[in-house]
């Protein structure tokens, strides 16, 4: 078994809880990988012999980011939609059905040819692991083959066959719940791990609690585990439906009421609050105040939310950024939410931080310090290490 120590670390930034802030940030580091693990980390000085050696000339290393919502199975582009929304158009998620029009039309190899692109543009940005979800197909075939062509990049993939009621149905929605909780849900259920709902009462496209709740227990049954998309319009039942089936997610939470952060804050151990701030960036939407729902004891991950509507950016260091300067996360705080974080809220323990019998996912910044992906915001400094 061939092994490799990373050195010439300026700073290591665990996020393996081991300090007060969390980051766990070392200095004069050394990282041990073997077949594709992390077996040893300490002091460069005392680093163990290695069959090869990569010297990263005094950059900071962290954890992979975790990207733990994304929509990467489509075709087609909505720029012109973006452009109405900078002009005053505002966003109720009927554009979803330009992006299912396109992804019909194209075929299993442009969808995978565009997915392994998207992939790999996200890794270029030091993204190591990615949910993606299906939501652009909205037939039981085309739903499958997203899962399908994802399935074979991802190991967190998720069925999102409520993601708007598409047109052939809006006359008879409960029909496509119908189909989305029977026959949809058995053709994807052996290529997903989730399933979510976008529970949206302020889209007349999306699913009213009643629907999701179907939707999510249906899934729940099926053996898949749950995710939500909550309270992005307006105030909603999306967050207390969550909490209340054990979501490991909920994302979006632009809209949050006293009594849906309490409930956050309770279920902290087992939902996870995923803030979506290109979302906010590209609707011109209010950000979520997420330094003080992390005051109130909330699970926080941050994602990119990439999808060709209403976020069409892969990058996380953009998504840092944000949080740091519109709600109110410390630099520390949006990089543990942008690893460790999201790794919580797929349920993982072996991705999203640096220690011994983890993954060894680990990006390197041109850079000395986790601090410059909020200080020098907009520059390409982070990158997935190749080991």
């Amino acid at each position: 078994m061939a092994s490799t120590v990373v050195t010439g670390i300026g700073e290591l930034v665990t996020c393996d809880g081991s300090t007060p802030d969390l980051l766990g940030v070392r200095t004069d580091a050394a990282v041990v990988v073997e077949d594709g693990y992390a077996a040893w980390l300490g002091p460069a000085s005392k680093a163990p012999a290695a069959d090869h050696r990569v010297d990263v000339g005094g950059r900071a290393v962290l954890p992979g980011f975790v990207d733990s919502h994304a929509h990467l199975v489509f075709a087609g582009d909505r720029g012109e939609e973006f452009a109405a929304r900078m002009a005053g158009a505002r966003y109720d998620g009927g554009g979803i059905g330009v992006s299912v029009a396109a992804t019909r039309a194209a075929s299993d190899e442009e969808l995978r040819s565009l997915l392994t692109a998207r992939i790999a543009e996200m890794r270029a940005q030091g993204t190591t692991t990615v949910e993606v979800k299906s939501g652009y197909g909205l037939t039981v075939q085309d739903e499958a083959r997203a899962l399908r062509v994802a399935s074979e990049l991802t190991d967190e993939t998720t069925f999102l066959g409520a993601h708007v009621v598409p047109p052939e149905y809006t006359g008879d929605r409960a029909a496509y719940v119908e189909l989305v909780t029977g026959p949809m849900l058995e053709a994807a259920r052996p290529h997903a791990r989730w399933v979510d709902v976008f529970c949206e009462p302020h889209s007349a496209h999306a699913f009213t609690e009643d629907e999701a709740r179907a939707v999510l227990t249906a899934g729940r049954d099926a053996g898949l585990e749950l995710r939500v998309h909550g309270n992005q319009l307006g105030h909603g039942p999306g967050v207390q439906l969550a909490v209340e089936l054990g979501a490991a997610s909920v994302d979006h939470c632009t809209y949050l009421s006293e009594a849906d952060v309490d409930a956050l804050a309770s279920a902290a151990d087992t939902t996870v609050a995923t803030l979506l701030p290109g979302v906010e960036f590209s609707t011109r939407s209010p950000y979520p105040d997420a330094a003080a729902l992390l005051r109130a004891g909330v699970s926080l991950a941050l994602a990119t939310d990439c999808n060709p509507g209403t976020c069409y950016s892969s990058s996380m260091p953009f998504v840092i950024a944000l949080s740091v300067r519109e709600m109110g996360l410390t630099p520390g705080q949006a990089v543990y939410a942008a690893t460790a974080g999201s790794a919580k809220s797929l349920r993982r323990t072996d991705i999203g931080r640096i220690a011994v019998g983890a993954r060894a996912d680990l990006t390197v910044l041109d850079a000395p310090s986790h601090v410059h992906l909020s200080y020098r915001a907009g520059v390409p400094i982070a990158r997935a290490l190749d080991l």
